[in-house]
């Protein structure tokens, strides 16, 4: 069973982790983020609410940009809902594929905290990858395609127009065939 260390309240243990995150500023992704971190590292003893965290967070002067983004959730949730998955390479294309069409679509209409909630997302999916890529417990053949899924985010979120123009190349390029084998999603060893 997983405990919190000895001595450390909850306040404690939430700064920690915000601190080892080291965002500029707190979106609800990231405080999501960080309250699946002290569940996956503390069990129950780590248990809380966004709520709370946005709270612990903002008492002790961090920057939360929350209205805004709240704001486009609400009006958008329905094409918030379930965007991140990156299993396979297959499943993060799609996902990259389905932020950039709201992204583009965001933009068009002018909703800028809608375009800021997607890069949010994307942010967080570049994270994640980075986390299972450096986690030693993972197989190493899934940490190196998550260490490429995170290189998929972060050139989708520095290029989001050359990106997949990118990834076609990227593809076909000797390395990724060696590494993952002809066809997205497929790993090889």
């Amino acid at each position: 069973m997983k405990t919190k260390p000895t001595g450390k309240s909850k306040k404690a243990l939430i700064l920690g982790a915000a601190q080892a995150l080291g965002a500029p500023r707190f979106t609800p992704a990231e405080i999501e983020q960080l309250r699946r971190k002290l569940l996956a590292d503390y069990g129950e003893a780590g248990k809380t609410s966004g709520d709370y965290i946005s709270g612990v967070l903002k008492e002790a002067g961090y920057k939360l940009a929350l209205a805004q983004q709240v704001e486009a959730e609400l009006q958008y949730e329905e094409e918030f809902e379930d965007l991140l998955h990156f299993k396979t390479l297959e499943d993060a294309e799609v996902s990259l594929t389905r932020l950039d069409e709201l992204a583009r679509k965001f933009r068009a209409k002018g909703e800028r905290a809608a375009v800021a909630r997607v890069l949010e997302i994307a942010r967080l999916g570049k994270r994640r990858a980075e986390m299972i890529s450096r986690n030693p417990k993972v197989e190493a053949a899934k940490r190196r395609e998550k260490q490429e899924i995170a290189a998929w985010f972060r050139i989708w979120l520095e290029t989001p127009e050359a990106f997949f123009n990118w990834l076609e190349v990227r593809k076909e390029s000797p390395e990724y065939q060696e590494q993952f084998g002809g066809k997205p999603g497929v790993i090889e060893e």
